[in-house]
């Protein structure tokens, strides 16, 4: 609990502050493990695979940029990296 007071409404908060930050670890594990499965497949140079983990890792990032668990400019970071691998593999 955050707030000593612990009025009805800190309370209420504190169990709302819970649930998103339950909700935004399983988004961002989600995320991690996208981001892994793809630098794995480009790693192995398996070009369908990691083109498939791209489009999933792309549409994860953009959904978590939207509910504001990430914020825009980290999402286009790490598109870009990953589009960046992604590149490379193909030479």
């Amino acid at each position: 609990m955050a707030n000593v007071k612990g009025g009805r409404a800190a309370r209420k908060r504190d169990r709302q502050n819970a649930k998103a930050r339950k909700r935004n670890a399983t988004c961002k594990a989600k995320l991690h493990d996208a981001h892994k499965q793809l630098f794995k497949a480009a790693d192995a140079n398996r070009k369908e695979d990691a083109e498939k983990t791209f489009k999933a890792f792309v549409s994860g990032l953009d959904k978590a940029v939207k509910r504001g668990i990430i914020t825009r400019n980290t999402a286009n970071r790490k598109k870009s990296r990953a589009q960046l691998k992604l590149n490379r593999m193909s030479k």
